[in-house]
């Protein structure tokens, strides 16, 4: 059975999509982008700004989820801009600074409301 998830910890959709489903003792997470849950706009600042806010918002998806950083098994991360790489990596290291999931990152030619970042991920729940 799915189960959505809806924290206010996090930005509300922006669309017809769930924060995340988890199904049999998974979460799934929809990609978050840098928004401030209390104020729904973009974090000023700059790749590193917005990677926090974007790890901050999953995290909270997560805690809603009974999971954590620590048990996500896989991320996506897409860039506008592949040339912030070395500031994204920076920040998300210090994130999973124990766990290290399976990554894969992109760069996407628009992100929504022109984020720099997004990051989507699967974690085990317990």
């Amino acid at each position: 059975m799915q189960q959505p998830v809806h924290t206010d910890a996090a930005p509300k959709a922006i669309g017809p999509y769930s924060q995340a489903i988890v199904h049999n003792g998974t979460a799934y997470l929809s990609g978050q982008i840098p928004l401030d849950p209390a104020t729904g706009q973009i974090v000023a600042g700059d790749i590193a700004v917005q990677t926090e806010r974007v790890l901050e918002n999953l995290k909270a998806v997560l805690a809603a989820s009974n999971s954590s950083l620590e048990k996500v098994l896989k991320t996506t991360v897409f860039l506008a801009d592949m040339a912030d790489f070395p500031a994204m990596n920076e920040v998300y290291g210090r994130y999973f600074s124990g766990n290290k999931p399976a990554r894969s990152t992109v760069q996407a030619a628009r992100l929504p409301r022109d984020a720099k970042v997004e990051i989507d991920c699967i974690a085990v729940v317990e």
